[in-house]
């Protein structure tokens, strides 16, 4: 069960899924497309897709529980590198004709596609993750309050670093990534003064593999760890994975995201090295959708999971996180503070 710093976010059984192959990438799935009956929700991994110990995992994580509930033959679909937004068109468009409801688009990436597609299947429900531009009434927008959880991770390096000097590594260059990047740097700034923060992003655009690269997060880790960071947290999707490896070998923290990086079976060689992870219930929303459409009162509009509600937080399962007492106190107030108002964290 994944567990958060004083936050409960819903404990997610994990399937394993076959792999067969669809006319749009590779799909895990055990249905056929004539039984589209309870057949259950449908996925569009994001870059990086299944195994990425972190975004797509959480939301396939979300599937799976809805699976077991709800007794579902869900399918996941695999991106391809280079694809249009055409090309994400026609993957949820066979994923809607399949039968599938609700069908989810899992990143930002997907909006375009999203909007395009749910006008023509007004009866499915659809979802994306990290968007919140699309206004209809079939369409739910799965967005979180990152820049929370990321201020807890920076009081969290402002109390481990020895060095003063802490590092961030942004998979892509956008607003998304930048909520990141400016909760992480203001709980570290009002934590503790007189620490560096050192950032760097990997890519301009998602295309260049930002999010898909860890011998680029290894590189850009290696670098803050040669200017004496021995804190560096990464919001960088799969690429995240090369920063921790880094920390590991030379013996400093890092701290993870999306999912409980501590707790990932590919991660498990490095787990003493992850001190924490900022975590965002992208498999409770997920999954919270599913069981919107089977209820017959599907969610739509803006769907915000923050703090206050569970929806973001802090892994405790290092107990040498865990086990830090002045470290939980701190946090505990910080936690307070944004969830009466008295810190409001900057989202850039």
């Amino acid at each position: 069960m994944r567990r958060l710093s004083r936050i409960a976010v819903a404990g997610i059984a994990s399937a394993t899924l076959a792999v067969i192959a669809t006319g749009c990438g590779s799909s895990s799935s055990s249905s056929s497309s004539s039984d589209s009956e309870g057949k259950g929700l449908a996925l569009a991994y994001d870059v990086g897709g299944k195994g990425d110990q972190s975004f797509n995992d959480a939301a396939t994580a979300g599937m799976d529980k809805a699976d077991a509930e709800f007794g579902y033959k869900s399918t996941a679909v695999e991106p391809q590198d280079g694809e249009s937004d055409a090309d994400k068109a026609q993957r949820l468009e066979q994923l809607a004709k399949q039968g599938y409801n609700p069908v989810i688009g899992v990143g930002y990436a997907y909006a375009p596609a999203v909007k395009e597609v749910s006008a023509k299947f007004p009866k499915v429900t659809f979802g994306v993750v990290d968007d919140e531009q699309i206004k209809a009434d079939n369409v739910a927008d799965m967005v979180f309050t990152e820049e929370q959880a990321s201020y807890l991770a920076g009081v969290t390096a402002a109390l481990t670093t020895k060095t003063n000097v802490v590092g961030f590594v942004g998979g892509v260059d956008i607003p998304l990534i930048h909520k990141f990047e400016a909760g992480y740097k203001q709980g570290v700034e009002d934590t503790k003064k007189g620490i560096t923060v050192k950032s760097q992003y990997l890519t301009e655009t998602a295309q260049e593999g930002g999010f898909a690269s860890p011998d680029k997060g290894e590189n850009a880790a290696e670098g803050m760890i040669d200017s004496k960071a021995d804190v560096v947290y990464a919001a960088a999707g799969l690429s995240g994975q090369g920063v921790i490896k880094a920390a590991a070998a030379n013996k400093v923290w890092a701290i993870g995201v999306d999912s409980d990086q501590y707790k990932q079976d590919a991660l498990a060689k490095y787990k003493d090295s992850i001190l924490t992870s900022a975590m965002k219930d992208v498999a409770g929303a997920v999954y919270n959708l599913a069981k919107s459409v089977k209820d017959g009162k599907p969610e739509t509009g803006v769907v915000r999971a923050s703090l206050a509600t569970g929806g973001v937080g802090l892994a405790d399962s290092n107990p040498v996180f865990k086990d830090n007492a002045e470290l939980q106190d701190a946090l505990k107030k910080a936690e307070a503070g944004i969830k009466d108002g008295s810190i409001k964290v900057k989202t850039s």
